[in-house]
């Protein structure tokens, strides 16, 4: 279902965001785009070309959350996050998704994500040491396929096709992406887990992220006020969003922002302020996406630096040598 169109920035388009230093020596940079909004869309700071389009891959997870929601499945607490969560496939998040998918009385075999392994390191050892092998279950989208199975349930739409893009559920995502970036998709393709993924620009990722994050739950208006919902069960449960000392979950937990990774070095992080960065690393590496991210949150005034400083010894953002550690990964984009 590709199409021929612009495709995201190039190298010439981009700035460098960080670099890995290695015994002194600069051993690797990571350029990219990135936009910084404040609470009403004005821009408080950008860097390369954040108005190109670009695959937000999981970060659209919120949006797809709240189409769910709003076609009248009742999600809270850990499965509201679970629909929007790239997880990491403990015991703790698989119990999560199967209650989702009881709901329905829903088989495991329903679920047209891949098959894997999880990502926690300590779940897929024990899984090795039962004997046990991959499944769909443990795969970091599967709480989001359960939610997309459970709104078919509601709604008397087609289970086995529930990934088309022309299916009323991926129809109604499309919307949502649409009213909240304020953007038609430049493109659309297929996302690893096998969902669609629209093509917008970074600045209008910013824009809907933003909007969900202030969305009130006692909204009027049922989109926004599953917008505020989501969000809510994400700051109270950010174990859900990831998984045991990940990233995502160490920004919730401890700074209280709400964030998202996405595939292919996206990131999108919405201060409690209101301010919201999403940026691209254009060489498709997470490593340095959420201090980065934090980073420039810090340099608008959005929060506060002792507090990344806190947290930054927890991102795994140290450079070994051996046993030693003998560099870092540094933020140079602020």
């Amino acid at each position: 279902m590709s199409t021929a169109v612009p495709q995201t920035f190039g190298v010439s388009d981009a700035v460098e965001l960080a670099v890995v230093e290695r015994s002194g020596f600069i051993e690797s940079r990571h350029a990219g785009s990135a936009i910084v909004l404040g609470p009403e869309g004005e821009v408080l700071a950008s860097l390369g070309a954040p108005d190109a389009p670009v695959f937000p891959r999981s970060c659209l997870k919120p949006f797809q959350a709240i189409t769910i929601m709003n076609a009248g499945v009742s999600l809270e607490g850990a499965q509201a996050v679970l629909a929007t969560a790239s997880h990491a496939g403990t015991r703790k998040h698989v119990q999560v998704v199967r209650s989702m998918l009881g709901r329905a009385r829903i088989e495991d075999s329903a679920l047209q994500c891949p098959a894997d392994w999880p990502g926690d390191r300590a779940s897929r050892d024990e899984l090795v040491r039962d004997g046990l092998g991959t499944s769909p279950l443990y795969m970091n989208c599967s709480g989001k396929h359960a939610a997309m199975l459970l709104a078919c349930a509601q709604n008397g739409w087609d289970q086995a096709t529930y990934l088309e893009p022309d299916h009323p559920l991926q129809l109604a995502v499309r919307d949502t992406v649409e009213r909240f970036t304020g953007e038609k998709p430049a493109a659309s393709g297929v996302d690893g887990c096998g969902a669609p993924v629209y093509a917008i620009s970074l600045t209008g990722l910013a824009r809907g992220i933003g909007r969900v994050v202030n969305s009130s739950p006692a909204s009027p208006f049922a989109l926004y006020r599953n917008a505020g919902l989501l969000t809510a069960a994400v700051l109270a449960n950010g174990w859900a969003l990831d998984g045991p000392g990940r990233a995502n979950t160490l920004v919730i937990e401890r700074l209280g922002l709400f964030a998202k990774l996405g595939a292919e070095g996206v990131m999108v992080m919405s201060a409690p302020g209101g301010a919201t960065v999403a940026l691209k690393v254009l060489d498709g590496s997470l490593r340095a996406s959420t201090i980065v991210a934090l980073r420039l949150l810090v340099s608008v005034g959005a929060l506060d630096a002792a507090a990344v400083d806190a947290l930054e010894p927890e991102l795994d953002l140290a450079i070994h040598g051996g046993a030693a550690v003998v560099g870092r990964i540094a933020v140079t984009a602020v």
